[in-house]
């Protein structure tokens, strides 16, 4: 049963086996047909040693029975024969209504849980008008295109819809239209395709500035899905949100006005969320009605080992080695996992340590694992999705290229190394596991970081709140001015389309007459240059075309990394890792965005460490905190990568540090900043010799902790501390969104500070460490060393700053 379509009620069966030579507790012959309870794979994986005593929580969430409804009357009846066919009887609750608000020709968002089915609610009336048009006296008849965030997301997808659709015939007409797409393809796609499959990326680039060849499919589009909306949050959010403006502009210009069906994991205020996405007004489906099984859900913290890291603090074991560890023990139980990994490095390392485990055990099962990433190559890709399809594959370490949405049916288990940024996100990637309907075991693996490690001993904070309202901010003058250029570049702009771009467009379009981007003849504003203009901007916003990691004897081309990464990634003596290989990049070419790298097997890993200035270009909002101030505003920051460490794989135990040289890059962004009092440091018993540590220690827990309040990652934002900042005159904290314009990360951050400071405050206090250590103060990409640092200054700071908080 294809999850495309939602889950079937399994029934988990649990069975013992008797246990073979070499096997670890728990080991599964290859073969063998079990399906434990998601409670008895985790009692065996905390068997042994210390291991319990690693869980500091479990939550038991109930089965849940779904509710049945049926089927739009107007929905063709071939369509819903089909559905019959592939095993669907009835439609919860949820798909129904969703259905019909589609075929009322409203804009829909279906927001709920993983696995309830959302792509069969916006399938049925898509394929339902594909046929409905197919029978049109005009020809081509209705249209419809599918966004998807990944190309592997839609590529799963079209295999979905061939599937769902075979008894439908050639009435629909499927195809994905990407990057992978051969060119001697991409005309019959074009011409016949009715249901085209693609990403934001490629509607940007590729679509839209070709309109005239699309026009037979834009004139007759009469559904646009947009899936896994979600993930379209910050600067790549706001991006897409432009492209989606335009791809309406356009279709206004060919007679046709798509109505737009939207699928979200959970989310708050996704009505809301989606209406800032499209720029229409959206109606909101979110009571989900299908069932699910039990899923126990595990909070694991690595132990503290004997290593020491910087300044002499503790250092736990790394939330990675801890990962490959249940990895390994979960293929030898046989039980179907997937591992989440944030980095692509670390889903390759977990692999490779997993591989080298189980080679110890059973070699029969070393073939069984694997990594899956965004950069392979899309024939690699493609390959291991199949394998996971066809059950070759037991154990998988991802990145999220793979939690968005792909069919991993059939999954027992699900390890999330480290908080993935967000609850949307955790709730996704822990909701892979049990899609047949059965009983399943999520495994949060907190990280050495003040965010995880606040997560794992405040459990209320993942299962008794809510999701976070998607951040993404159109307006943005970055965001919005290279996309009124490629507007203008594919029709003309006038006066009638200022309105759909946002009220900012009126102050951005003298800015590109100015720059001679724009010029305005008559009533419209035309493009004036030869190059294409919808090349003037990335819209995932990495800064740049992508750099190219290339295997320097062979000159074999092994991947890409994006440009905003470079520094951090592929810099000169950076570790680099690839399908299990390791590489060492020997240099890197900005000029001409190529890593030269060979392969080695260095014992380390490396991370890059920078340095960051800040100044206040305008302060937009001042609240007073007390004696203390809050401010937004406009900042400009230049962030230098000047070295990286040498950890020692597995341990995290730091080897060196070697200087890099690597020039500057400035940004104008958008940042919240707080200052405080002499008075109030003399309150908080803060004396010139630990004031620059107590404002380190508070901004690098802050960052640290900010993910839990604003939908970002703690590598989407940045910060700087000063003991006496020359724009303030005072002892000011900066946190600062890491994107041109800003992201909308700061602003959150600013609107919800008195919770967001007082969690910062718990995460240092409550920390076991005696002078700070990666789970409160210190931070992994800190260009001082982390130093100074003073973890007692930094509570007593903040605890003197939040007397003068508002209470609402």
């Amino acid at each position: 049963m294809h999850d495309a379509f939602g889950p079937l009620s399994v029934t988990p069966v649990t069975h013992s086996v008797p246990m073979a030579k070499n096997q670890r507790p728990g080991h599964t012959p290859p073969g063998t047909s079990v399906r434990p309870s998601p409670q008895t794979v985790l009692d065996r994986l905390a068997a042994g040693g210390d291991r319990a005593a690693r869980i500091t929580h479990t939550e038991h969430l109930p089965p849940r029975a779904g509710r049945h409804a049926v089927w739009p009357h107007r929905i063709r009846p071939e369509v819903v024969a089909a559905v019959q066919k592939a095993g669907i009887a009835d439609p919860w609750a949820h798909q129904a209504q969703a259905a019909e608000l589609a075929l009322d020709g409203r804009s829909v968002v279906v927001a709920t849980g993983t696995a309830s089915g959302k792509s069969l609610a916006y399938l049925v009336p898509v394929l339902s008008a594909l046929l409905d048009g197919s029978e049109a006296p005009n020809g081509r008849g209705a249209t419809a295109l599918y966004l998807a965030p990944t190309k592997a997301l839609a590529a799963d997808q079209c295999r979905a819809v061939k599937e769902l659709a075979d008894p439908l015939g050639k009435s629909v007409r499927p195809a994905v239209y990407d990057g992978d797409t051969p060119f001697e393809e991409r005309e019959w796609v074009r011409q016949y395709a009715n249901y085209v499959l693609t990403n934001p990326d490629m509607l940007h680039r590729g679509i839209l500035p070709s309109h005239p060849r699309w026009s037979s499919f834009l004139r007759a589009l009469r559904y646009v899905v947009i899936d896994e909306c979600h993930t379209y949050r910050g600067v790549f959010g706001s991006h897409v949100a432009q492209v989606l403006r335009r791809l309406r502009r356009l279709c206004a210009r060919y007679g046709s006005e798509p109505v737009f069906l939207l699928a979200s994991a959970t989310a708050a205020e996704p009505s809301a969320a989606a209406g800032r996405l499209t720029g229409l007004p959206v109606e909101e489906v979110a009571d989900d009605a299908s069932p699910r099984g039990d899923l126990v859900f595990a909070l694991w913290e690595p132990p503290l080992t004997e290593l020491h890291g910087e300044q002499g603090a503790p250092v736990r074991r790394t939330a990675t080695a801890e990962t490959a560890d249940l990895l390994t023990d979960l293929t030898l139980q046989g039980v179907r996992s997937v591992a989440f990994v944030r980095s692509r490095r670390g889903a390759e390392l977990i692999s490779v340590i997993a591989k080298e485990r189980l080679a110890e055990i059973d070699r029969s099962l070393v073939g069984r694992v694997a990594a899956y990433r965004g950069g392979y190559l899309p024939q690699e890709r493609r390959a291991l999705e199949r394998a996971l399809h066809s059950g070759d594959l037991l154990g998988l370490a991802a990145t999220t290229a793979l939690e968005l949405g792909v069919d991993v049916s059939g999954l027992d288990a699900v390890v999330i190394a480290g908080y993935p940024g967000t609850r949307a996100s955790l709730w996704q990637q822990a909701g892979r596991a049990g899609r047949t309907g059965g009983g399943a075991l999520a495994v949060l693996v907190a990280r050495d970081d003040p965010l995880d490690t606040y997560l794992v001993h405040h459990p209320e904070a993942i299962f008794q709140r809510p999701v976070e309202t998607t951040v993404l901010d159109p307006g943005n003058p970055y965001v919005l001015a290279p996309h009124l250029c490629a507007a203008a570049a594919e029709l003309p702009l006038t006066e009638s389309d200022l309105s759909l771009f946002g009220p900012g467009t009126e102050e951005v379009l003298p800015q590109l007459e100015a720059a001679k981007l724009l010029r305005r003849r008559a009533k419209a504003w035309h493009w004036t240059r030869r190059e294409r203009a919808a090349d003037l901007t990335d819209i995932r916003g990495q800064g740049g075309p992508p750099v190219q990691v290339v295997e320097s004897g062979t000159g074999r081309l092994l991947g890409t990394v994006d440009a905003a990464a470079s520094h951090t990634a592929v810099h000169e003596g950076a570790v680099h890792l690839h399908q299990g290989r390791t590489y060492l990049v020997e240099k890197l070419d900005l000029e001409d965005s190529v890593a030269l790298v060979k392969e080695a097997s260095p014992p380390y890993s490396t991370t890059a460490r920078d340095t960051t200035a800040i100044s206040v270009l305008e302060t937009e909002v001042t609240v007073p905190w007390g004696e203390g101030r809050l401010h937004y505003g406009s900042v400009e920051v230049t962030n230098q990568v000047v070295a990286f460490l040498r950890r020692r794989l597995i341990t995290g135990e730091v080897l060196g540090e070697s200087k890099l040289d690597l020039p500057p890059r400035t940004l104008r962004t958008r940042a919240v900043w707080w200052t405080v009092t002499e008075d109030q440091l003399d309150a908080a018993r803060i004396n010139p010799e630990i004031l620059g540590g107590a404002l380190h220690a508070a901004e690098h827990a802050s960052i640290g902790i900010l993910p839990l309040f604003a939908t970002c990652d703690r590598w989407d934002i940045g910060g700087v501390s000063v003991p006496l900042h020359p724009d303030t005159l005072l002892p000011t904290v900066f946190v600062h969104d890491g994107e041109p314009g800003g992201a909308g990360f700061a602003e959150q951050a600013f609107r919800t500070a008195r919770e967001w400071l007082t969690a910062t405050h718990g995460a240092i206090a409550s920390c076991e460490c005696e002078a700070g250590c990666p789970s409160c103060i210190q931070s992994p990409k800190c260009g001082n060393g982390n130093e100074p640092l003073h973890k007692r200054g930094a509570v007593r700071l903040l605890t003197e700053l939040l007397k003068g908080a508002p209470k609402s």
